[in-house]
């Protein structure tokens, strides 16, 4: 197995570990786990020849995951924060390596659909956001579904990956506003979360031409 291909499935190792956790109902299973689901995707990336704004975009989802482990609002504030870094990441990556020949019927449904997405999402959820998150959230929101929306350039697993990006975030805004919760939310939220991240990975990496490193096999 090349290195490549053993970070990545160190990875879906952690993500399995980490929403077994939560299946389980164990607290401190789970906050061992996500601080290395990044990490191990950035590493994967890293050796596969990824472009360094990749990388920043994963150490800032790492950042946010930890800001995210405390309930606190000023650390949720934070991680929002974070994560708005990583997705100016993903934008400026779209735009250096997306393809600009996508049908301009189907980039006209695309721009419709995420528009009405965004604007559904945040006029429900809005009344019942706390006062202080409502301006920030709704920040959050429009730069998270440009990400989603321009990731569709970085071809189909980027798409996938900024839509299930969008659905994941959009579980926790719905838990934020006291929206009734499916159960165990947070397995689904880690779940989209981290096939999201590792969606875009590979999209980018295909998108920038950097085909994995094999210098060893195991």
């Amino acid at each position: 197995m090349s290195l490549p291909r053993a970070l990545l499935a160190a990875f879906c190792l952690a993500v399995a570990l980490d929403l077994a956790c939560l299946v389980a109902g164990l607290d401190a299973g789970h906050t061992a786990a996500k601080p290395l689901l990044m990490p191990l995707l950035a590493a994967h990336a890293l050796v596969s020849g990824a472009p360094r704004l990749l990388l920043a975009a994963l150490a800032l989802g790492w950042a946010g995951d930890l800001l995210l482990l405390s309930d606190a609002d000023p650390a949720f504030l934070a991680g929002m924060a974070s994560f708005a870094g990583g997705h100016v990441c993903y934008l400026v990556l779209s735009a250096r390596y997306g393809r600009p020949d996508t049908p301009p019927a189907r980039a006209r449904a695309l721009r419709v659909a995420y528009a009405a997405a965004l604007t559904v999402t945040v006029a429900l959820l809005w009344p019942g956001l706390p006062a202080d998150l409502r301006v920030p959230v709704a920040g959050y929101s429009l730069l998270l579904t440009a990400m989603a929306y321009r990731a569709t350039r970085l071809g189909p697993l980027a798409a996938v990956g900024g839509a299930l990006f969008l659905l994941s975030d959009t579980l926790i805004a719905t838990g934020v506003a006291d929206w009734p919760q499916p159960p165990a939310p947070d397995f689904w939220i880690m779940l989209t979360y981290a096939a999201a991240q590792a969606l875009l990975v590979r999209g980018v990496l295909a998108a920038a031409g950097t085909p994995e490193r094999r210098p060893a096999t195991v």
